[in-house]
């Protein structure tokens, strides 16, 4: 199974590995999959608080060239969107986007439950306040 030359291009040259400060009080965190699975995923995000824009993205991935592809897609797209447009991103764009081979679909379904999960800890930390 080779490698497309999108996933050889985010697996030689991630985008947005890393970590986000910790002491940042506006970010959601998200680890997800198992070392007995192949791969884990850890995303942050940071969002602004005043627009709820993800103002950066951070991925560390333990996995295939796949998984740490997939995280790199996944947090490029992230910067500058919303939250709620955050949500709209599915696991078939990337799996499109990277031509990657149904065996490891898996890859884009972890990195789009990173992502999710990244954000309900975001909210969960930062609750909506209605207007009274």
């Amino acid at each position: 199974m080779a490698y497309s030359l999108k996933v050889m291009d985010h697996y030689l040259h991630p985008r947005c590995a890393g970590s986000l400060d910790e002491p940042l009080q506006h970010i959601g965190t998200a680890l997800v999959g198992s070392p007995l699975t192949g791969a884990v995923i850890r995303i942050q995000i940071h969002v602004d608080e005043d627009t709820q824009m993800i103002k950066a993205a951070r991925f560390k991935t333990y996995g295939c060239g796949y998984a740490i592809a997939t995280s790199s897609l996944l947090c490029e797209w992230l910067t500058g969107l919303s939250l709620e447009d955050a949500l709209q991103i599915d696991a078939q764009a990337i799996n499109y986007e990277l031509e990657l081979p149904p065996v490891k679909y898996v890859c884009s379904k972890l990195a789009v439950k990173a992502i999710r999960n990244a954000i309900r800890d975001y909210r969960h930390k930062h609750p909506v306040k209605m207007a009274s």
